[in-house]
């Protein structure tokens, strides 16, 4: 049962949250326009329309905005939900996750965020670690829970589920995600995901599948 409560009165906290996330709206873009390295405080306030004085009371440094960025972008990550429906067989199932998740790592504002990370990563090597473990990590650990789910009902035959689910992540990126990321070609359409992903669930299953 889902009960309402009443909306929240306004407060003094509430103008800061939404000032803050004006000031990270405007960040995020001018780090995926010119990188972690070509973005500067004067830039990221333009863009965020607000004044340099202001940016700085909510943030001491770049680097610390990066970070609340990075942050962000792994609760939002951790926030989506793939539908591994227990009703389902193994096949349906991974070509819906496959496809939903290539479809939100190869997403046109996606990208960016992943090079920026990538390209900062040795020099904040705690950045680079909070958004492996929330937003790669985490989406693996789901599909190797769910694999474990399906080995336990013997419909799979698999050894090592987190081995067997970075494989199928990996098998659905194949072709799509890394020219996509480095630039080579543009966000892969409903049809290319799906070619691909179809390719992988074959494959997966006549490794996988339960003899």
């Amino acid at each position: 049962m889902v009960t309402q409560t009443p909306l929240a009165v306004a407060s003094p906290g509430d103008d800061d949250s939404a000032k803050r996330h004006q000031i990270m709206d405007g960040a995020r873009r001018v780090f995926m326009d010119l990188g972690f390295d070509g973005a500067s405080m004067n830039e990221i306030a333009r863009a965020a329309g607000v004044s340099k004085g202001t940016l700085y009371v909510y943030f001491t440094d770049k680097n610390r905005l990066f970070e609340a960025i990075v942050e962000q972008e792994s609760l939002e990550h951790g926030k989506k939900a793939f539908n591994f429906d227990p009703t389902l067989d193994a096949e349906t199932s991974l070509r819906a996750f496959g496809r939903a998740y290539v479809e939100i790592v190869c997403r046109p504002d996606g990208g960016s965020a992943v090079r920026t990370v990538m390209a900062i990563a040795e020099r904040m090597p705690d950045v680079g670690r909070r958004f492996y473990d929330h937003v790669i990590a985490h989406t693996m650990r789901l599909l190797a829970k769910y694999l474990e789910a399906r080995v336990t009902i013997k419909e799979l035959a698999i050894d090592d589920c987190e081995l067997a689910a970075a494989q199928f992540m990996r098998m659905c990126q194949a072709t799509l995600f890394e020219p996509y990321v480095f630039q080579a070609k543009p966000s892969p359409n409903k049809e290319q995901i799906a070619t691909v992903v179809d390719s992988a669930t074959r494959l997966f299953l006549a490794g996988y599948r339960a003899r």
